[in-house]
């Protein structure tokens, strides 16, 4: 059991974080995510697979233009270990950053054979690196993915064995999720069998109104499982956090949406756990 009642999962466990609509805090759920689970004790790899860096600079990670990245990973073949960089904020999170780079990865591998699932080589051999070295363990890989289904979105699903998704209180989201929910079926019937929607958090919350709590009993009754109990508020301390190169749950712990990301990380954890516990019987 890691610090603050964390559990270890019995394996790594690989989440992307996605959403193809914008704007739903899917960048603040996947670094905060990371953070307090880092924070717990667990060994943590966030992977900015963003072009914009959102993640990266959340981290106070350095992706400028001359900065390996992801994109090299994917592209020209660079090892995770030569681009991983590690956090200011614990030794157990780390960081593969993005570049503006990324967002020409889609033209790059255009004629590159298995090109959906280099992200999944790569990280199979980081894995198999961090063994033979004597490393411990990676407990969490968070994928941040970008607001689309582009051939980076892909790659992190077929890397991933769970996608957590992030999404609003609102009917348009509504719609969007099952878009989503489609695309990620199709994703795991040709490339991944293993991947499922394991979590949707509802983000930007305000339990005061008809429509947010409307939109939630729909989405817990199509998604019964996967619909995670904490409820991310609305916080401007979340949206501000970023400007100072820090998660919101080290850089103001105490507000609401620092408490809910350190709950949600809590239940998160609790989920591997009972996961790991249905595989051993």
């Amino acid at each position: 059991m890691a610090e603050e009642g964390h559990p270890r999962p019995g394996r790594t466990r690989i989440v992307a974080v996605a959403n193809q609509k914008g704007g739903v805090g899917k960048t603040s759920t996947a670094v905060n995510l990371a953070a307090a689970l880092a924070e717990g004790g667990l060994n943590v790899l966030l992977i900015d697979a963003d072009s914009q860096g959102n993640a990266s600079t959340a981290l106070g990670v350095e992706h400028g233009e001359d900065c390996a990245s992801i994109y090299d990973v994917l592209v020209d073949d660079l090892a995770i270990k030569d681009v991983v960089t590690p956090t200011r904020f614990s030794s157990t999170l780390l960081c593969v950053p993005a570049t503006i780079d990324v967002a020409a990865v889609e033209i790059e591998l255009i004629e590159t054979p298995q090109r959906e699932s280099r992200l999944r080589y790569a990280l199979n051999d980081y894995l198999a690196y961090r063994e033979t070295e004597g490393m411990e363990r990676l407990d969490y890989i968070i994928i941040d993915c970008p607001p689309s289904l582009g051939i980076m979105t892909i790659n992190a699903f077929v890397a991933a064995a769970e996608v957590l998704i992030p999404m609003q209180a609102e009917y348009y989201a509504l719609e969007g999720l099952a878009l989503l929910t489609r695309s990620i079926d199709r994703i795991a019937r040709i490339h991944n069998p293993e991947l499922a929607v394991s979590m949707i958090v509802l983000t930007m919350f305000d339990g005061r109104t008809t429509l947010a709590r409307e939109v939630e009993s729909e989405v817990r009754d199509y998604f019964p499982h996967a619909t995670l109990d904490t409820k991310v508020p609305r916080s401007i301390r979340v949206a501000e956090a970023p400007s100072f190169g820090a998660p919101v749950v080290y850089w103001d712990p105490r507000s609401s949406g620092a408490v809910a990301y350190k709950k949600m990380a809590h239940e998160v954890a609790l989920r591997g756990a009972s996961m790991t516990e249905g595989e051993d019987a």
